[in-house]
């Protein structure tokens, strides 16, 4: 979320001071024009498209970026499926009821409904294989309008260069006419170049990211619940799930610490 605000902040105010620097003012780089052109053609041709569902997706997508929403919480789900399976070892599956309410990620509080309720493994696996493949999917499809915002942006700057350079070519008579028209044709091409690699591709590359790591998140919830459900020791459940995220060395040498001290 910092990253987000602080790339944000650092790239147009790099432009703004690059653009300062050299005895430009920012009054020339305000063209309502071109702005009208770019940003209105953009969300033209990416609403054209897009269907409604993805671009509504894309749009609640901002919250993740810039406020964190959302954010998978690895570490701590490895911690939450891991303590579950030290209470079930203890107390049964059908104990496991009272931590459902605790548990803020819908895709892990169902599922471990289902494991209390005693869903068939098969089916539970089943279940579980289609919602985290359909999820990813509808992720990657929010993330990809923003990709495609970011292909339109520059092609309509041009588009708007174009049509500054008509009416500038169109009134080469009348000089008064000239810089107008002339500023409108390359602040075009500044709005669309500089929209889409300052903010709609690292947006979509964002919500990527952040689509990765929410499907990694139920991948942890998948085992963690089928081998919560086939009785597994909570030791091995613990190293696979930190084997999952590249630290299956760390839950082992933390056990073998653990044993070194009780020795």
């Amino acid at each position: 979320m910092i990253l987000s605000w602080l790339g944000l902040i650092l790239g147009v105010a790099s432009i703004l001071l690059g653009n300062a620097l050299e005895g430009g003012h920012l009054d020339s780089l305000i063209q309502p024009t071109a702005a009208m052109i770019v940003f209105g053609g953009t969300v033209g041709a990416t609403l054209l498209g897009a269907t409604t569902k993805d671009f509504v997706n894309a749009l609640k997508g901002l919250s993740s970026v810039f406020f964190g929403a959302g954010k998978a919480d690895l570490d701590g789900t490895v911690n939450q499926l891991v303590e579950l399976c030290k209470a079930a070892r203890r107390e049964g599956l059908v104990a496991l009821d009272r931590y459902i309410p605790t548990i803020t990620n819908p895709f892990f509080a169902t599922h471990l409904r289902h494991v209390v309720d005693g869903y068939d493994p098969d089916v539970l696996k089943q279940m579980m294989e289609e919602e985290i493949e359909l999820e990813e999917e509808e992720k990657i499809s929010a993330a990809k309008v923003w990709e495609s915002a970011g292909g339109f942006s520059p092609t309509i700057g041009i588009l708007g260069a174009v049509l500054g350079l008509i009416h500038v070519m169109s009134n080469l008579s009348d000089s008064s006419k000239l810089g107008a028209g002339i500023a409108v044709a390359f602040v075009a091409t500044v709005y669309g170049v500089g929209a889409a690699n300052l903010i709609l591709l690292p947006i979509a590359n964002k919500l990527k990211k952040a689509a990765s790591n929410a499907a990694l998140e139920n991948r942890l919830v998948y085992t963690g619940l089928l081998s919560l459900q086939s009785g597994l020791n909570p030791r091995i459940i613990e190293e696979r799930l930190m084997g999952m995220l590249g630290k299956g060395s760390e839950a082992g040498a933390n056990e073998a610490q653990i044993q070194k001290k009780a020795a």
